[in-house]
């Protein structure tokens, strides 16, 4: 049975590792012209971590994880305001046990996939034509290609959900803020830590560390309506003037703005689809499900979604019209808890005024002081609303199929 994923991200080869090793034969179109490297620090928790450890690759990534200890807000000299050590939660909160840049952790999907699955890069769907048999896929490149099913795991802006669901305006909901990250020189040791300075008007920039301690992962965030579609250009040419004054680190992040090669920016959207498949197309992670970079679960959505659709096609012997169905009514309580926002949304991340800032500080102060602890432990440590199921047939791998 012929799957095409569309995204070599998270989701997609995670994907296409299930579906292989079930005797299925997938193939991941990528418009990138190669696997991208770089980005932000992704957490490894909860049935996100038991997925993994099913796959086997649980040591790989603790090899190559960040070892950060925990998330501090300072001022525009420096100094600590408040602080999040990641102890206090048992991993439960922002900085979790297990940290690895995004970029290695889609190395090690590749590197356990490549070997025996297809990868197209540098080429994307440019139509979908369905039928009771199949999909007919025409690609960006021009060649076209039939399927049996397709699965768009290729991010907020899926190119797939355009294609077969409707406008991106139906699903993707702006939620007033707009982000950026990229490599940096480190200007002070961070020493593990996740160092954030908020300024008025609802801006904050960050400093992550990197496996190298010469460099780190600079974040630029702030407060807008949603803006037209800017070039790259444009865009860091609007992150000079917001941030321009602000204090702290801002200047020489700024200073290499203009070089930075793993450049990034993009709304702060959250993305529902009510449902995430049509006919034999159907939506797997950010494509599908998202609750922006404030709820922070994005990868491990992807990775538990991606084994959950793989085990439903499995259970339903590849019949997509019972299989799609399972695979949102046992994902659907897991995205609802993990895409949730916490509280305050972008208003409680990002605060337009000094007071607002003060609060915040204040407020996280209060809630990692020691009578709190156990209460604040308590909320992050509530168990994922999911349960995965064995599905056998993961690990017996069918050669039947075809």
């Amino acid at each position: 049975m012929k799957i095409l994923i569309s995204g070599a991200g998270i989701a997609g080869p995670a994907l296409a590792y299930w579906l292989q090793k079930a005797g299925f034969q997938p193939t991941v179109v990528e418009l990138a012209p190669a696997p991208r490297p770089g980005g932000q620090t992704v957490d490894i928790r909860g049935t996100a971590r038991e997925v993994v450890e099913r796959m086997g690759l649980m040591q790989v990534i603790k090899e190559r994880r960040m070892h950060e200890r925990g998330m501090a807000y300072v001022r525009a000299d420096g100094r600590q305001t408040a602080a999040l050590p990641a102890e206090i939660l048992d991993g439960g909160g922002p900085v979790a046990e297990i940290e690895i840049l995004r970029g290695d952790l889609s190395e090690i999907l590749l590197g356990a996939t490549s070997q025996k699955i297809e990868y197209l890069y540098g080429d994307s769907i440019t139509k979908l034509s369905q039928d009771d048999d199949g999909v007919q896929v025409t690609f960006q490149s021009g060649t076209e290609r039939r399927f049996d099913l397709v699965v768009g795991a290729d991010g907020v802006h899926s190119r797939t959900r355009a294609l077969a669901f409707g406008n991106e305006t139906e699903f993707v909901e702006h939620l007033g803020g707009y982000g950026s990250f990229f490599t940096v020189k480190t200007p002070e040791p961070l020493d593990g830590w996740f160092k954030i300075h908020s300024a008025p008007g609802g801006r904050w920039v960050a400093l992550r560390p990197d496996h190298d301690p010469q460099y780190a992962k600079a974040l630029l965030s702030f407060r807008s309506p949603l803006l037209p579609r800017l070039k790259q250009a444009e865009q860091k040419a609007l992150l000079a003037k917001t941030f321009q004054g602000i204090g702290w680190h801002a200047p020489h992040i700024l200073d290499a703005l203009p070089a930075a090669d793993d450049f990034y920016f993009d709304t702060t959207s959250r993305v529902v689809v009510p449902e995430w498949s049509r006919g034999r197309i159907v939506l797997l992670g950010d494509a599908g499900y998202c609750g922006s970079p404030l709820a922070g679960h994005g990868t491990a959505l992807s990775l538990v979604g991606a084994y959950v659709l793989a085990g439903e096609l499995i259970e339903y012997d590849g019949d997509h019209a019972r299989a799609f169905p399972a695979y949102q009514r046992e994902m659907q309580p897991y995205v609802d808890q993990r895409t949730e926002l916490p509280p305050g949304g972008v208003k409680m991340a990002m605060p337009l005024t000094a007071t607002g800032i003060r609060l915040r500080d204040a407020s996280t102060r209060l809630m990692t002081s020691r009578p709190f602890r156990p209460l604040l432990a308590k909320l992050a440590g509530q168990p994922d609303a999911i349960t995965l199921k064995p599905y056998p047939a993961i690990t017996q791998a069918k050669t039947t199929r075809g």
